[in-house]
């Protein structure tokens, strides 16, 4: 790297694997992914929007012996029949255990990407490269891979982590603003569950979070420091048996809002809506501090995003929606609950607190928009 982005550099370590967080890391993909995952040969997977964009960049890093796999973009496109379309793409190109995959794009690309190498020839290495504010936060960093079903989001997966995360803040400038506003939601999340300090900064930080070139330098900082406290999360606990859970805070409500939406809505609008749905849940049952779930909203409306469920959906479909996820168990659903800003609560059951359905659908009945006079 230049001296200029060097200084600027973070990494963040997981076992096995190391992330490089730092402006103009899209140049050096193709070293770093070569250092990480060496092969005889490189699968680039990208979709129709990213590839011309940032996909041909970082296969030219690569060298030689490098293809381009393009899907067509949105989370509609993450389904078992893409992860069927790649792999046999794969195999007539005749890539064989020698290879590695490099997935350049947003949460889409970079799970179904993984899924692919996770399963292809019993497992290849592969390379995450988003370009996404949320996949940078948060789907790139952990190894969790899939797709989706008709029955529900991620329900066919694996763990299998990535040989390398390469992040670059300078990518974000191409990026819709609506897709900024909602990667903004997961960094959010981080400061809920693990810090309070880093929460309060967020939100006072959201012009630099949604105005890309705006203070890189800022941007960059934030973005370090949600992925550091995945990373502590998923260090701790790399399965998700414990407090990993914790990490589910607004998603179990918001899978089931993305699942009813037919996956047009964006992931990190439907978590917004989840956090302030469970966070006043939480309230309810008296597992979180009051006055949270004002803090959580005021913080998402500061940053554009929505908090209330969108018409048309109804408490009682979405609470059925969350009866897919994978978090429910025997008949009951359980839900990541903050404590209050920066501690989440129910580590004595496990970091997932069962909550009956009529405190469920309360909580989304606070949640529906008013009706007009």
């Amino acid at each position: 790297m230049t001296e200029g982005t060097a200084a600027a550099a973070r990494e963040v370590t997981l076992p096995g694997y190391t992330i490089t967080i730092a402006p103009g890391a899209l140049a050096h993909a193709g070293t770093i992914a070569r250092a990480a995952a060496t092969a005889h040969r490189y699968a680039v997977i990208t979709d129709a929007t990213v590839g011309p964009l940032h996909a041909l960049k970082v296969a030219r890093t690569l060298g030689a012996n490098v293809d381009v796999f393009t899907i067509p973009a949105g989370e509609a496109h993450k389904t078992r029949e893409s992860w069927a379309d790649l792999t046999d793409a794969l195999l007539a190109a005749g890539f064989g255990r020698d290879s590695a995959i490099v997935a350049v794009g947003g949460g889409v690309v970079g799970d179904l990407a993984g899924f692919v190498a996770a399963t292809y020839m019993r497992g290849i290495p592969f390379v995450q490269v988003p370009t996404t504010l949320l996949a940078m936060v948060d789907a790139s960093v952990g190894g969790k891979v899939g797709v989706d079903t008709p029955s529900g989001k991620n329900l066919v997966g694996a763990f299998h982590p990535p040989a390398a995360v390469v992040i670059d803040p300078e990518v974000l400038r191409t990026l819709p603003r609506e897709q900024l506003r909602a990667g903004t939601a997961e960094i959010v999340k981080h400061g809920v569950i693990a810090d309070e300090c880093y929460f309060d900064d967020v939100a006072a930080s959201l012009d630099a979070l949604t105005n890309p070139g705006s203070d890189d330098g800022r941007l960059t900082s934030i973005i370090a420091r949600s992925v550091e406290i995945k990373a502590d999360v998923v260090r701790r606990d790399e399965r998700e048996g414990g407090v990993r859970k914790t990490l589910n805070f607004g998603h179990t409500i918001g899978h089931a809002l993305e699942h009813l939406s037919s996956y047009t809505m964006l992931h990190g609008d439907a978590v917004a809506i989840g956090m302030v749905v469970e966070s006043a849940l939480g309230e309810r049952i008296g597992e979180t501090e009051p006055g949270t779930s004002r803090r959580i909203v005021a913080a998402l409306r500061a940053a554009g995003l929505p908090v209330t469920v969108p018409e048309g959906m109804t408490a009682r479909a979405t609470l059925e929606a969350t009866r897919h996820d994978k978090k429910a168990r025997a008949g009951t659903v359980e839900y990541a609950l903050p404590r209050r800003i920066g501690a989440m609560t129910g580590e004595a059951r496990g970091w997932a607190v069962p909550v009956p359905d009529g405190d469920v659908m309360a909580a989304l009945a606070e949640a529906m928009p008013p009706l007009e006079e």
